[in-house]
């Protein structure tokens, strides 16, 4: 089967009134712009660091051994996710040895 990815579409360019919207804030110093309606972020305890970070993949083409191919694809379930679960076995071990 298949896969085919589905794109947005393209992003319209800006209208010359958006542009010059864009202007004029990126002319604005910063103590005249009004931030007393965005309330003030003080606790950061909870907060995750990389928590939307995603890290760039490339396409590969990767010859494994039969049997390990199987084990990770019956881990599984129902055989989806096995190629994010050999990358984090593939991560795990980099950053063993980095240590």
């Amino acid at each position: 089967m298949k896969r085919t990815r589905s794109k947005s579409p393209p992003s319209k360019p800006p209208t010359a009134r958006q542009k010059a919207e864009i202007k004029a804030m990126k002319a604005l110093k910063d103590d005249a712009i009004d931030t007393s309606e965005a309330p003030e972020a003080r606790d950061w305890s909870g907060a995750k660091r990389g928590l939307f970070y995603r890290p760039v993949k490339q396409q590969i083409t990767l010859r494994l051994d039969a049997d390990v191919l199987a084990w990770f694809k019956d881990q599984a379930r129902g055989g989806r996710g096995y190629q994010t679960d050999i990358n984090r076995a593939l991560r795990e071990y980099v950053e063993q040895r980095e240590e």
